[in-house]
């Protein structure tokens, strides 16, 4: 229909803009359409230029040992370059969680009975399992002989032994000679709970026990320990709390919280972040699930089924249990930050001030720089717990940095953990909280039992020397140059190759929409511009 505007007929300019909107094409406002789909998706990714950004360290001036620590490790004076169509922090960490790969290989795993009837799994991985393939007894026949260093793994909040960052830096260790053993919390790698004390963000006592347990087995065995995320938070705690009185030599903890009534704020901040906060909650609501009997009776069970984030979780089950008079309570006295200054042995920190879990607003920077036993390793990119890099993200940098730490580390003269020459700061008490935690797998779910081969240690028998059965290698330090060595290095390596070439064909499409939404600072200007050339012209028509 065409309609013609007279003399007589007053012109309105709502008509006129109507009569110009319908004269552009439809696909025009398809681009549009798109280009702002786009656009969203940019800001609300948090979508970054890929770039090589310096590592930023964060140290005492004074201490030897920094200096020692900054010198010789390459990693942390070079660069990170995050792969390029991972250029996100939530695109980093959507990609560990849903595709992230691990080496395929099966733990050997100790079940550690504490004094309240807790069971905790220690799932261990032999250097001599992941080189020579070779299954060997742990505890055999020479306990105590072994000098093997071995690193202690305590994973993050919604994680077990078989999470894909966990088994990477799990295999990369004990490549590289380690001896290494991951520290299920309590209810997880598919052990089920057999006491009313579950561990919560600041629960220490676990990981004391263990890491006594472990030193009373191995005494002559170097012990080092990394913590992710909530693990992180327990191990800076329980370093703090100990001071001096600790076997560990070493320590790492990677994408720590710090503080967690901070990061309890910042989850609940934007829109992406609160999707974060409900995917845990759901985990855990999960987790809760497949422990009905024990958690519903000594928690507010309906309560935690109607739980929308991991706050009302912790205020229907962990504020409960743990016996905390309010919520905040429970994060002002689990929150590792107020023990960094009491820190007394070899620690690196490793965050990412993009982290969208752990906010950087919650870092201690004073308190590690005053403390001459902390480096503080940051990066402007990385996500939480991801740091892929490379084009086909099979890399983690910062499992490479803490094998190159701790080798440094190990050869170093700051290894002997009786001649410390730091100075130890005023203790500032400990606070070991009285109450339990729930967590969770990735999924909400926990591992099946029958990825390992299982055996018992009781608490109760942490000073006897042949109290515990588990398993034991006849691996010396010394790193095998042969060529038989180095195919038995190469062959699961091509294995990996070979995997990761399949699996990406299934992601073809997933790599493709990255692809599209990485290029958009550059074609995006271009295209816009051109739209509104195009927009000039048919209204000057």
């Amino acid at each position: 229909m065409n309609y013609a505007i007279t003399e007589d007929e007053p012109l309105s300019p709502y008509l006129l803009l109507l009569k110009s909107l319908m004269l552009i094409p439809i696909s025009h406002y398809l681009i549009f359409f798109f280009l702002t789909l786009l656009l969203f998706i940019y800001f609300f990714l948090e979508i970054h230029f890929p770039k090589s950004d310096p590592i930023s360290l964060t140290f005492n001036q004074n201490s030897d040992f920094c200096h020692f620590i900054v010198s010789n490790c390459r990693l942390l004076h070079g660069r990170y370059f995050p792969t390029f169509w991972l250029s996100s922090p939530h695109l980093q960490t959507a990609f560990l969680s849903l595709f992230g790969n691990s080496p395929r290989f099966s733990y050997k795993r100790n079940l550690f009975q504490a004094s309240d009837g807790g069971t905790i799994a220690l799932d261990w991985l032999m250097h001599s399992d992941v080189v020579e393939g070779i299954s060997q007894v742990v505890n055999g026949s020479t306990p105590g002989t072994d000098r093997t260093p071995i690193a202690i793994v305590v994973p993050g909040l919604t994680s077990d032994s078989t999470a894909a960052y966990i088994k990477n830096l799990a295999f990369r260790l004990a490549k590289e000679g380690w001896n290494v053993v991951v520290q299920n919390h309590r209810g997880l790698g598919g052990i089920s709970l057999t006491s009313d004390c579950f561990y919560n963000a600041g629960w220490t006592e676990d990981l004391r026990k263990v890491i006594d347990h472990i030193h009373t087995q191995f005494p002559e065995s170097p012990l080092f320990a990394v913590g992710t995320s909530i693990g992180a938070n327990v191990l800076v705690k329980y370093l703090g709390e100990d001071g001096p009185d600790t076997p560990l030599i070493g320590a790492t903890a990677v994408c720590s919280p710090w503080d967690l009534l901070i990061c309890d704020r910042f989850i609940n901040r934007k829109p992406v972040q609160k999707l974060y906060d409900r995917m845990l909650t759901v985990g855990l609501q999960g987790y809760a699930q497949l422990h009905h009997s024990i958690i519903s009776r000594i928690a507010d069970w309906e309560g935690i089924k109607k739980s929308r984030s991991v706050r009302e979780f912790d205020n229907y089950a962990t504020r409960l249990v743990g016996k905390f008079e309010t919520t905040d309570s429970y994060y002002r006295h689990s929150s590792s930050a107020q023990f960094v200054g009491n820190v007394s042995v070899p620690l690196l920190c490793i965050s990412a001030l993009d982290d969208p879990v752990c906010t950087r607003e919650a870092i201690p920077w004073d308190e590690c720089r005053g403390n001459k036993n902390i480096v503080l390793a940051t990066t402007a990119h990385g996500g939480h717990l991801a740091y892929y890099e490379g084009i086909t993200a099979t890399s983690m940098w910062w499992v490479r940095a803490v094998q190159e730490y701790f080798e440094v580390l190990l050869s170093s003269p700051f290894a002997d953990r009786r001649q410390k020459t730091q100075i130890i700061p005023e203790s500032l008490g400990s606070s070991i909280d009285e109450g339990p935690f729930v967590d969770a797998g990735e999924d909400g779910m926990v591992a099946a039992a029958s990825e390992v081969e299982t055996t018992r240690a009781d608490d109760s028998e942490q000073e006897k020397t042949n109290s515990t059965q588990i398993e034991k290698t006849s691996y010396h330090p010394q790193k095998d140059n042969t060529p038989q060595g180095y195919n038995s290095l190469l062959g699961p390596l091509k294995k990996r190759v070979d995997q990761l070439s399949r699996y990406s064909q299934k992601s073809i499409w997933l790599l493709a929409y990255i692809a599209i939404v990485t290029t958009w600072p550059l074609l995006g200007p271009a295209l816009l511009l051109s739209i509104k050339k195009r927009f000039r012209r048919l209204v000057e028509k």
